[in-house]
Formats: C-alpha cells, structure tokens, sequence
C-alpha cells in the first residue's frame, strides 16, 4: 500500500508517495521549483495568499508525481493533509472562495482579539480557550465581518487552509477539534465549539463545517479529480492537520514533555503536554494536539516566532547575491560568534505573538561599516534567529516545559550546521535530527486514519535518527545572548508603555 501526503506550505507545497510497507518515501514533488511563494502585503502588517494558487499548485504538483514511473499509482491508498496553520478561507454556497485567505503571520487583528479576550474574560478564555483569541483565525472572521460585509453575507463556511484543500478533493467540507482549536473556536472545558466565542463576535455556528476525527475520512478522491491528478477515484482523505501538530507526529512526538522544534519561514517549537496549560499573557499558546481527546488530553503547546527562514532567505536575496544557502553558511562559519558586535533581530514578519502581539520590525544593531560585511551578516542573522528561540524557550520554561532534547527534522534552517550548532550552544539542549519533512508525516497520518497503521508508534517504528547535536561550550553565548536579549527587552518595554 501507498500513501499520499499533501503538505500546504507558506512558500511551496510538497507532494510525497510512502511506502506503508517500509515508512520510506518513493517520491517527491516540491512546487514550485525555481521560486517561493510570495505573501501578499497591501498594508504593512497585512498577509495574504490566495487558495486558489494553493489549488492549483496541488495538482500540478501531483499531475507531476504521478507522471514518476518508479511506483505504481493505483497502489495509493489514502492521502493525508498538512497545511499552514491559522489561515482564514471564506467560500460561498458552492465552495468558491470570496476572499484571498489571511494568513498565519497577519496581523489586521490584533486589536479586535484583545478587546474580545477583556470582552469575554481574560480568566474564562484562559481556562476554556487556552488563549486569547490575538490575531488568530476567529478574531481574522471578526475582521471580515467589520470590513467585508458583502463578503461576510455570502459567506456559506469558514475553514482552514487543509480544509479548503481537502473539500476540492472530495467535494466534502469538514474540519477537526485540532483545527478549530488553532482558531481559538473551541471550549477546552465543555468539549464544544465556544458558545462565548459565537456570542462576543455575533457568529452563526452555522459557519462552520461538520467536525470529524483527525484522523478518519474527510471524504473520498472525486471522479472528476481523480481524473484530472492521474489517481483513483474514491481514495480517502483519512487525515488533516496544522503544519506544526504534523511535524510533531511526523517526529514521533506524541507524548507530555516530548517537544518538536522546526525553522522554515517561521520558526517553531512545540511542546506536548496532559494538561489543560495555558500561559497568562497568551505569549505561547495551546491546542488541541493530533492525538487529543477528551478523557486523554494532549495538547500541543506552541512557540511560534514568525521571523526565522524568512530572515535567512532576505538575506541571502539582498547581501548573498550568486550564493548557495551552504556557501552563505560557511561564509558566516568563519566569523567568530558573536559576529564581531553585530546583533539582528528578526521581527520583520507581522506582529510576534510571545512579544505581546507587539510588531517591533526587524533590526541591525551596532552595524560597522568598517567591521562588518555579509559574512558577519550571514552569522548574526542566524544568531539572533537562535536567540529570539532560546527567549521563547524560556517562555516556555515559565510554563512548565523543561525538555531534555529536541527533535526535529533534518530540513529548512536545520540543513545549516552552522544554525544548527548554535541554536544548541544557545539553547543549551540537544537536538536530535530525523529525515523527516510534513509531507511524509501527512502521508503516514494517512495511513494511520486509514486503519492501515494500528497507531501512530507502529506508523514511524522504521523512523531512523540521523544524528544528535550536544553542546560543546556551554555558556560561550550566555554574555552574548544577555546583551541581546537587554536590548530586545528595552525596545518591548518601550512599546508596551506607548
């Protein structure tokens, strides 16, 4: 048996075919190529994309896949789905999108989320919702429904990225508690969508679609689609999930004080837990994990910084022109740490949840034109994307998450050896590195929706460690990472007081 998985990324989607039988991936399709994806901007703070490029960068990604002759693709038994968390999709009655989908890293609602959680009750959203609604998908509808109204009365239902993918599959519109969790839609407590929620914002229920298991079927491959991909109708979409909760599955990560880290455009780490955690400024945040359920709760609690790859990949477009990510990297390996003096803060990608929603813009501090060049930008981007980790680490710290390793998946800013050692030296704790990526892990979430696995620890028993990284000099970045982290503190502390 085969199995597809589809993962909805920011800058690309990826398409991969695993083999039930061995875990291994078969093939891959990376779309596109040559280029990432752009986010739309029309005012700063703002981000879009649109779904229909989502679409139809899917099939073209499969038509391509499943041109690969090296398998056989009637052998594909179930597919799976990972997409970018948080994005707000508006269709019409007959699936049609309204509104290109805001996505993850906007932040048009900042303000409405805060006046919602004094408006609900800091303490009740806190225990119930685990957060405050922020600029999450609930407070993006809010948004909509103020400043879109004829977008608002045709609208027939609201979803996720995934979702929206999954119903072009299928023609079936569904959604999860993981998925309604990330929206900040559901009651933790009552075991329901949010009544207070609906309430505050004036929300028909009605929005949203039929909620199913995570994994189990989200509707079966439509003929027409099936035709048009170069697949089998009636294959069944048998799981759905956030970016983030996938690449935890995708580790293996499933049990309290496992914890996954990734650094694509944004950069991650998220922490499994068996209790209701919340944290009181809402700078970290918790959902409903893949494999959460009412009576065993799992949930996921999530570091997000917005400003990571998306720092790396700037500076290479604009400081390493006709390099390779690896000679940038060894560029910056020849600069001692702590890049003679230079510190960059990478907060330049919409406003950072564990820094209070607070939109402070990426900076260059202590730049020299006589000291510095692109070598020392190449290693100060990459510190400062360690340090804003190890601060939301401590976060994390703050509420109870210690872990003794992280793993993560040999992909995107953990490719670079460089980043990689210094985001253990910060830290101060391992990571162990798996060759992984989310379109396998949606793929093997396929598999176990699809009953072909009995669990998800017989889906990854073949998953192999590539290797572990230690740190070798403790508290060489302590000094370093103080002297940043003052300075961050001060310009927060300033903005907090305007």
């Amino acid at each position: 048996m085969l199995l597809l998985g589809v993962d909805i990324g920011t800058s690309s989607i990826k398409v991969s075919v695993v083999d039930a039988a061995t875990q291994a991936c078969v093939a891959a399709v990376r779309y596109p190529e040559d280029h990432e994806n752009n986010i739309l901007s029309m005012v700063p703070g703002w981000a879009e994309q649109s779904p229909d490029m989502w679409w139809e960068q899917v099939v073209a990604a499969i038509q391509q896949l499943t041109a690969d002759p090296t398998f056989k693709v009637r052998d594909i038994g179930a597919i799976g789905i990972a997409y970018q968390m948080h994005g707000l999709v508006v269709t019409d009655k007959d699936g049609n999108v309204l509104r290109n989908s805001i996505i993850w890293c906007d932040s048009r609602a900042v303000e409405i989320g805060d006046t919602a959680f004094a408006g609900i009750g800091e303490s009740f959203a806190l225990k119930h919702l685990l957060n405050s609604p922020g600029n999450f998908t609930a407070s993006k509808w809010a948004w909509v429904k103020a400043n879109e109204p004829e977008v608002y009365a045709k609208a027939h239902h609201i979803m996720l990225p995934g979702d929206y993918i999954a119903m072009k599959l299928t023609g079936t519109t569904t959604t999860s508690i993981s998925a309604l969790s990330e929206g900040i839609f559901w009651d933790f407590k009552n075991n329901r969508i949010s009544k207070e929620v609906l309430n505050h914002f004036g929300f028909d229920g009605a929005i949203f679609p039929e909620i199913r298991p995570l994994f189990g079927e989200h509707g079966t491959l439509r003929k027409d689609i099936a035709a048009q991909l170069g697949l089998r109708p009636g294959i069944p979409v048998s799981y759905k999930a956030g970016d983030q909760p996938n690449n935890a599955l995708s580790l293996n990560v499933l049990q309290p004080g496992e914890v996954a880290a990734t650094a694509g455009t944004s950069g991650v780490i998220y922490a499994v837990s068996d209790q209701l955690v919340y944290d009181r400024a809402s700078r970290v945040n918790t959902f409903a994990h893949v494999n959460y359920a009412p009576e065993a709760p799992r949930t996921g609690v999530l570091l997000c910084i917005n400003g990571t790859g998306i720092l790396n990949r700037w500076v290479k477009e604009h400081f390493g022109h006709g390099l390779t990510y690896a000679q940038m990297n060894a560029f910056g390996k020849a600069v001692s740490a702590g890049s003679n003096g230079l510190k960059i803060f990478p907060f330049g990608n919409g406003a950072e949840r564990f820094l209070h929603n607070k939109i402070l813009g990426a900076r260059f501090v202590d730049l020299d034109f006589n000291a510095h060049g692109r070598s020392q930008v190449f290693r100060a981007s990459q510190e400062g994307i360690a340090y804003a980790f190890r601060y939301g680490l401590d976060i994390l710290r703050e509420n109870g998450m210690h872990p003794a390793v992280i793993r993560a998946g040999q992909a995107n800013m953990f490719l670079s050896e460089l980043f990689t050692e210094i985001f253990v030296e910060v830290t101060g704790v391992p990571v162990e590195l798996y060759n992984s990526d989310g379109s396998v892990g949606a793929a093997l979430g396929a598999g176990i929706g699809s009953g072909i696995f009995a669990s998800p620890a017989e889906a990854f028993s073949n998953q192999e460690l590539l290797k572990t990284v230690e740190p070798q000099a403790l508290g060489n970045y302590e000094e370093l990472y103080g002297e940043w982290k003052q300075l961050l503190d001060d310009q927060l502390a300033e903005e907090m007081n305007r």
